[in-house]
């Protein structure tokens, strides 16, 4: 069950970008499982990708055509089209030179994006034969149907939408996005759409995504996987009236907020739907000597299965929260500065339980479905958030049943 489901918003048309959606039956023949978002000539692209090995076909195919100034993405649910082998990069250079005959383009200015099922072969014939009804569903208002046409194991669809004014012109920014589990990015997520009107060259574009990617998407975990297919794609069309955004400028500043800011709100609502979550955990991990060293330790805690476990359970064994710390690798530490806490509960202080602390205020947090868990290092002046959520009964059952 999600934490603190959201219903989709209304999202504003994004000037010069439109989607298309169908249903190819690629798993399943309820839902649309294809989708193709289109821009226009001048458009700019930028995107970020996993880091597993074991990257899928598509990933680097799209990595091989970014550079190659694209105007459209092909989108398909229901399997990854990972560790395929050759086959699959075959599979995925089909898709891109089939949409590019239909629309007029090249195979290279087509990027493949796919989730769902790793290690089956995806069926072309069908995708091939449903790409014409998805470019004919092509229109600017069909955010709604995108966000659903990308999912798998999510239980709603996620979108955001931000519109900003640059010199009296509006400046739209929505995105869409699809993960529930195999959630902990390494520089992308899953699957993630942004588009914005604004006029933005693709380099600063490029460098305007990983900022934002760094401080929200690779922020967040479920289950500590890292999937073979994420992405995460910010398309710039150029289309509104606002002045270009150039680097160094207070337009620019304004608009990395604004892409820092979607960013971070999709990061939450994945973590929010996250498969089997009935907890939303924040771990901040402040007074830390480096961010790297803070993310570590947040991380660590996020990633306990007996941290998860005890927060599902709404027990609060914070034991096993000073442990993860303990095993987050922080050199040096000293144990009488650390102080952690469940809420605004204090638990640890002076290398040991807090001398006021009791399980009935421990409790009482963790009887909460959104909590945040606070670790003071003492040791500097960096912090850093993370996003994580709990392991329950439903977790296990979702992903045993995967495939059937």
């Amino acid at each position: 069950m999600a934490v603190g489901q959201c219903d989709f918003p209304e999202m504003p048309a994004v000037a010069g970008v439109t989607l298309g959606t169908a249903c190819a039956g690629i798993k399943q023949t309820v839902k649309d499982d294809l989708l193709l978002v289109a821009m226009p000539e001048q458009s700019s692209c930028a995107a970020v990708f996993t880091q597993n090995a074991f990257c899928a076909a598509p990933v680097q195919v799209a990595k091989a055509h970014l550079p190659h100034s694209p105007r459209w993405l092909l989108v398909n649910s229901g399997n990854a089209n990972a560790g395929t082998g050759a086959q699959g990069m075959q599979d995925a250079l089909t898709g891109c030179a089939g949409l590019a005959g239909l629309v007029g383009g090249t195979a290279q200015q087509v990027l493949p994006f796919s989730t769902g099922v790793i290690g089956q072969p995806l069926p072309m014939a069908k995708i091939t034969a449903t790409l014409p009804a998805t470019v004919a569903d092509l229109a600017e208002n069909h955010w709604g149907k995108a966000a659903k046409a990308i999912m798998t194991t999510d239980t709603f669809p996620k979108g955001v939408s931000k519109v900003l004014r640059l010199d009296g012109h509006s400046v739209t920014i929505n995105g869409i996005a699809k993960g529930a589990g195999m959630i902990h990015p390494d520089m992308a997520t899953l699957l993630v759409f942004m588009a914005t009107d604004a006029c933005v060259k693709p380099d600063l574009l490029q460098a305007c995504l990983a900022a934002a990617v760094e401080q929200s998407f690779n922020r967040i975990t479920v289950d500590g996987d890292t999937s073979t297919n994420d992405a995460c794609v910010l398309l710039a069309s150029g289309c509104s009236a606002a002045p270009e955004i150039l680097a160094g400028t207070g337009h620019y500043e304004a608009f990395a907020a604004a892409v820092m800011e979607v960013c971070k709100q999709l990061a939450e609502l994945v973590v929010r739907d996250g498969e089997g979550a009935t907890k939303l955990m924040r771990i901040i991990v402040g007074e830390a000597a480096s961010e790297e060293e803070a993310v570590r330790v947040a991380k660590t805690i996020a990633h306990s299965p007996l941290v998860k476990t005890a927060f599902f359970a709404s027990d609060p064994n914070w034991g096993r929260i000073l442990a993860a710390v303990g095993r987050a690798s922080v050199e040096a530490m000293v144990l009488e500065d650390v102080q952690i806490y469940l809420g605004d509960v204090c638990i640890v202080n002076n290398g040991g339980r807090a001398l006021d602390y009791t399980e009935e205020a421990g409790q009482a947090v963790m009887d909460k479905a959104e909590i945040t868990i606070t670790v003071k290092l003492g040791r500097g002046a960096f912090t850093q958030e993370v996003l994580t959520c709990d392991f329950s009964y439903d977790y296990v059952k979702i992903n045993a049943e995967y495939r059937t």
